[in-house]
């Protein structure tokens, strides 16, 4: 009997280790990354080699700049221009861009200028 119950410990501990992955499917993944340089008015590609499925995007810079848009496109060819108009500091985030429900990126674009002669640009995406 003991080893029965050890057994059914054991399937359960297993069971809720599955299920609190499950808990904290909600993350954010990096999509991209990429360097704007300094009085450019070219968008800088950020090509994923995996189309990933998010509702909401966000961008981080690693120097001051300032960002313009960020265009992104889809698996079946649409496009969505985020449009931030505005100056972002060293290692600030905008904040979250919604899309109306989750979408496969396939690409994405950042425009914007940097303060010193380049800044790198992440760009996060919840699930």
């Amino acid at each position: 009997m003991k080893m029965k119950s050890w057994f059914s410990v054991v399937c359960l501990s297993l069971g809720l280790l599955g299920a609190s992955a499950t808990v904290h499917a909600d993350d954010d993944i990096t999509l991209g990354r990429t360097i704007v340089f300094e009085n450019t008015d070219y968008g800088a590609p950020i090509p994923l080699l995996v189309c990933r499925c998010v509702d909401a995007i966000q961008v981080k810079a690693d120097r001051d700049m300032y960002l313009r848009k960020v265009v992104a496109t889809f698996k079946n060819g649409d496009t969505k221009t985020f449009r931030f108009y505005r100056n972002i500091k060293e290692d600030d985030t905008t904040d979250w861009r919604e899309l109306p429900y989750k979408r496969c990126v396939k690409k994405l674009e950042v425009f914007g200028e940097s303060k010193n002669s380049s800044a790198g640009v992440r760009v996060y995406g919840r699930t």
